[in-house]
C-alpha cells in the first residue's frame, strides 16, 4: 500500500494546533481595502479556526496534520 501524498496546497494554507485542530487565514484581506474600517481590517489579520463542517475535508487533505 503505497504513502498517502499531503495536497501541498492545503498544507501552506492550514496548521495543525496542539489540540488537533486546524488553524486558517482569514480572507478578504488582499485587496480593496479602502472601504474597509480599521476595525475590520485588524480582525482578518487574527487566525481563525477551520469549522467542524468543514475539519472531514480538510483532514483529508492533510493525512499526516
Amino acid at each position: 500500500m503505497p504513502k498517502i501524498k499531503t495536497r501541498r496546497a492545503a498544507a501552506k494554507r492550514f496548521s495543525v494546533t496542539g489540540s488537533g485542530e486546524f488553524k486558517r487565514n482569514k480572507a478578504f484581506k488582499s485587496h480593496i481595502l479602502e472601504k474597509k474600517s480599521p476595525k475590520r481590517k485588524r480582525n482578518l489579520r487574527k487566525a481563525a479556526l477551520v469549522a467542524e463542517s468543514d475539519f472531514g475535508r480538510v483532514k483529508r487533505m492533510l493525512p499526516n496534520g
